[in-house]
């Protein structure tokens, strides 16, 4: 396993859904799970990891979202999903990503206020 810094001003928030009935992470693992590291000063996603089964997979969520500011950028992060991941998990993915911020915003609902008067 490879040592990895996070900043201490980080939070550690997943999110899951459910999966198709055909798809290996419901074979695997029952349900979909996305977790990410978020800055919350910018609110920005410093990592992201899923519980999926190929590992490029994880990489190319992990390139979508990356840098991404969790509480303005959904909207933009989902149309890239739609466009660019084509995948059975889509629709997971886009699920596990807005429970992710609805935790995310219980924690720290300021920053919703925060982000709108900027």
């Amino acid at each position: 396993m490879r040592p990895v810094y996070y900043p201490e001003d980080s939070v550690f928030v997943t999110g899951t859904a459910k999966v198709t009935k055909e798809g290996a992470i419901n074979t695997v693992y029952g349900v979909f799970s996305l977790s990410m590291v978020i800055d919350i000063h910018s609110n920005r996603i410093i990592s992201v990891s899923a519980n999926m089964i190929m590992e490029e997979t994880n990489d190319f969520l992990s390139y979508l979202m990356t840098g991404k500011n969790i509480v303005t950028d959904i909207d933009d992060i989902c149309a890239s999903l739609r466009r660019r991941f084509l995948a059975l998990s889509q629709k997971a993915v886009m699920v596990a990503l807005r429970d992710a911020q609805n935790r995310y915003l219980m924690a720290y609902p300021h920053t919703r206020e925060t982000e709108t008067q900027n």
